[in-house]
C-alpha cells in the first residue's frame, strides 16, 4: 500500500510540474506574440509619417531625388516584409539608414529645420523611434525567457512533447550599430 501511494504521489507531482510548466510556456509564447504584435503597430505608425516627412524635406529640397527614392524604396521594403523578425530587421535596418540620409539632407537647409511642421514631424518620428526600441527590448527579453525554457532541462521535454519552439530575437541586421543611434533632432 505504502509503494502504491509514493507511486500515486510521484505521478501527481509529475502531472503537475508538467501542467504548470506547460502554462508557462503558453504565457511567456503569447507574451512574444503580443511584443511582436506591438513592434508591427509602431513600425506602421512610423511607416504612415515617414510621406508627410519626405514631402515637408520636397518642397525644400527639390534636387535630393535620390534621398526621396532611397527613403520610399526603403519604406517600401520594410511594410511588405513578411518573414520573421530577421527578415524584418533587416528591412528594418535598410530603412532607418534611409531615414538617416533625409536627416542628413535636412541639415543643409536652414530653413527647412526652422519649419513647425518639420519640427513636428521630427519629434513625432523621435518618440515613435523610441516607442520602438522599448517594443524591441520587451520582445526580445520575452524571446529569451522562452527560449530558455525550450532548451533547459527538465522543462525542455515538456516543450518538445508539446511542439514548443524557440523564437528569433528581433535584430536589425548589419545596419543595426547606425539605426542604433537616435534620431538626431536639431533646431
Amino acid at each position: 500500500m505504502t509503494v502504491l501511494w509514493i507511486i500515486l504521489t510521484l505521478v501527481v507531482l509529475v502531472g503537475l510540474y508538467v501542467m504548470l510548466t506547460y502554462n508557462r510556456l503558453v504565457s511567456v509564447k503569447v507574451n512574444v506574440e503580443e511584443a511582436w504584435s506591438d513592434i508591427e503597430v509602431q513600425m506602421k505608425r512610423r511607416y504612415n509619417l515617414v510621406p508627410n516627412l519626405v514631402s515637408t524635406v520636397k518642397g525644400y529640397a527639390k534636387h535630393e531625388k535620390g534621398v526621396f527614392t532611397e527613403v520610399t524604396k526603403a519604406r517600401t521594403a520594410a511594410m511588405k516584409s513578411t518573414g520573421g523578425p530577421a527578415s524584418q530587421g533587416k528591412a528594418e535596418g535598410m530603412f532607418a539608414s534611409a531615414l538617416k540620409s533625409l536627416f542628413a539632407v535636412a541639415e543643409a537647409y536652414p530653413a527647412l529645420k526652422a519649419d513647425k511642421s518639420f519640427q513636428k514631424l521630427q519629434t513625432e518620428l523621435s518618440a515613435l523611434e523610441d516607442h520602438i526600441q522599448k517594443a524591441r527590448r520587451f520582445y526580445n527579453g520575452n524571446v529569451r525567457i522562452i527560449n530558455t525554457l525550450v532548451a533547459q532541462f527538465p522543462s525542455n521535454l515538456v516543450a518538445n512533447a508539446f511542439k514548443f519552439i524557440a523564437a528569433e530575437f528581433f535584430e536589425l541586421g548589419e545596419a543595426e550599430a547606425a539605426a542604433r543611434a537616435p534620431v538626431k533632432v536639431e533646431f
